[in-house]
C-alpha cells in the first residue's frame, strides 16, 4: 500500500492583523485545495480559545477550546494537532494554512507541529511545515520597535500572564520566519527612496525572502521549504549568526566583537545607555566574574532580557564536547582564541540613527583593563556580581 503524502503546512504570523489576514487570503486564493485554521485568543484571559476554519467556499465551523494551564501552546497542542491530523487523513486538502494570533511567537508552535505526537502518531510522519510567513507593514516596524508597550495593552497577548512587549514579539516574529510578506513594499525594490522600515527588516533578517502582498509571488515563496532545525539554530543565541554591519536609509547595524571579558559592574551601570540606544540588540557575551557561562543578550523596545545559555566549551573537558551539537562544536573550533577559547563578546545593535561610535566606546569601556585582566580568573571572580538579580532571581 502506498504511503499517503505529507500534508504541507504554512504558518502565518504577524502582529499586523490586516497584513496577516491578506497573506492568508492570498494563500487561500492562489493555492487550490487550501484550508485555513485560526485560533482566536481574544478571550484567552478568560480561559477560552475560539478555533475557526475556512476554505475557498467559506467558513467550515467554529469550536471553543479550553486554554489548558493558561498556556496557549498547550491549547494548540491539544487542539491544532488533532485537527491537522483529521485534515491530512481526509485527503481533501492539499495545503493547511495555520494563521496565528497577533502576539503569538511562531517558533514554539512550529516545533510543536513538526515534533509533536497525537495518539502515538508522530506529526512529522503526517504533515510537513513547508513555510513560515510573518506578515508586516514596513511603515510600522521602526515605530513599534521603539516603544515599551506591552501586548496586553493592545489586546494582542496570548494569555493572562503574557507580559511580553510589542517590540519583543515583533522582533522574534521577523527573525524566525523564512518569508516576510510586506505591504507598502513598493520601496523594497531598492530605489533611492528606500523606507527605513524596509532597511530595518533587511538588517534584522538578511536571509529572509521578501514577498510583496498583492504581487502574486507569496505562494511560491511560502511553499519554498522550511528547515525546522536550521531555523532553531538561527535564533539560538549560542549558534546564531549575527547580522553584518550595515548602513542604509538611516538605519545602521553595529556588530561589536571583542575577546576579553566584560566587567560586570561597569556593564550593568552602562545598561541604561546601551539598551535604549537601539531598537533591536542581541547576541552572546561573558562576564569576568562568571567566566564559564555563556549569556544571551536580547533587547527590543528598550527592554532587555539576559539569560544563561550553558557553558562555554572552553571550560569543559574534551570528552564532554561530544554532548553538544556538531554545529556548536564546529563554531567553537573555527573561532578559537588561544587565550579565551570560544569565549567571545558578540553583540549587534540595529537602529534608525544609531550612534555607532558612541556605543562602541561605551562597550569598550566595560571591558577589563590590562591590570584587571592580569589578575586572572581568581581575581575576576571576586568582582562585584552586579548581574546577580538578573541571573539568579529569588524564588518566592
Amino acid at each position: 500500500m502506498s504511503q499517503q503524502p505529507l500534508l504541507p503546512v504554512v504558518v502565518v504570523a504577524g502582529l499586523h492583523e490586516a497584513e496577516r489576514r491578506q497573506a492568508v487570503l492570498e494563500l487561500l486564493a492562489d493555492c487550490e485545495g487550501a484550508v485555513v485554521l485560526h485560533h482566536d485568543l481574544t478571550a484567552a484571559a478568560e480561559g477560552r480559545v475560539d478555533r475557526k476554519a475556512w476554505d475557498a467556499s467559506g467558513p467550515l465551523g467554529e469550536a471553543l477550546v479550553p486554554l489548558t494551564n493558561d498556556c496557549p501552546c498547550c491549547a494548540l497542542r491539544e487542539d491544532l494537532l488533532p485537527e491537522l491530523l483529521k485534515i491530512a487523513d481526509a485527503g481533501r486538502y492539499r495545503l493547511a494554512v495555520v494563521e496565528l494570533w497577533g502576539g503569538s511567537d511562531p517558533h514554539p508552535l512550529v516545533e510543536v507541529i513538526a515534533g509533536g505526537e497525537v495518539d502515538d502518531r508522530c506529526m512529522h510522519e503526517v504533515v510537513d511545515v513547508v513555510g513560515v510567513v510573518t506578515a508586516v507593514d514596513p511603515l510600522r516596524v521602526v515605530p513599534e520597535l521603539s516603544v515599551p508597550d506591552q501586548l496586553f495593552e493592545r489586546g494582542l497577548h496570548t494569555c493572562g500572564g503574557d507580559d511580553r512587549t510589542v517590540a519583543e514579539a515583533l522582533a522574534h516574529q521577523i527573525e524566525y520566519a523564512d518569508v516576510l510578506a510586506l505591504s507598502h513594499a513598493e520601496q523594497a525594490a531598492g530605489t533611492a527612496e528606500l523606507h527605513p522600515g524596509i532597511a530595518m527588516l533587511r538588517q534584522l533578517h538578511p536571509t529572509a525572502r521578501a514577498a510583496r502582498l498583492g504581487s502574486g509571488v507569496l505562494v511560491r515563496a511560502a511553499l519554498g521549504g522550511f528547515d525546522v532545525a536550521a531555523a532553531r539554530d538561527r535564533v539560538n543565541p549560542a549558534l546564531a549568526l549575527l547580522p553584518q554591519a550595515a548602513d542604509e536609509a538611516g538605519v545602521a547595524t553595529l556588530v561589536w566583537e571583542r575577546r576579553r571579558p566584560l566587567h560586570p559592574e561597569r556593564l550593568y551601570e552602562a545598561l541604561d545607555q546601551l539598551v535604549p540606544a537601539a531598537q533591536r540588540s542581541r547576541g552572546r557575551f561573558w562576564l569576568a566574574n562568571r567566566p564559564d557561562l555563556m549569556l544571551a543578550w536580547d533587547a527590543a523596545g528598550a527592554n532587555l532580557a539576559v539569560e544563561e545559555c550553558g557553558p562555554w566549551l572552553a571550560t569543559l573537558p574534551d570528552a564532554v564536547w561530544e554532548l553538544y551539537p556538531p554545529a556548536r562544536r564546529a563554531a567553537a573550533a573555527l573561532d578559537w582564541d588561544p587565550a579565551h577559547g570560544d569565549r567571545v563578546q558578540q553583540l549587534s545593535f540595529t537602529a534608525e540613527g544609531l550612534d555607532v561610535d558612541g556605543i562602541t566606546e561605551l562597550l569598550d569601556q566595560c571591558l577589563l583593563t590590562d591590570a584587571e585582566l592580569a589578575a586572572g580568573e581568581s581575581g575576576w571572580k571576586a568582582l562585584p556580581d552586579a548581574f546577580g538579580e538578573l541571573l539568579d532571581p529569588v524564588v518566592a
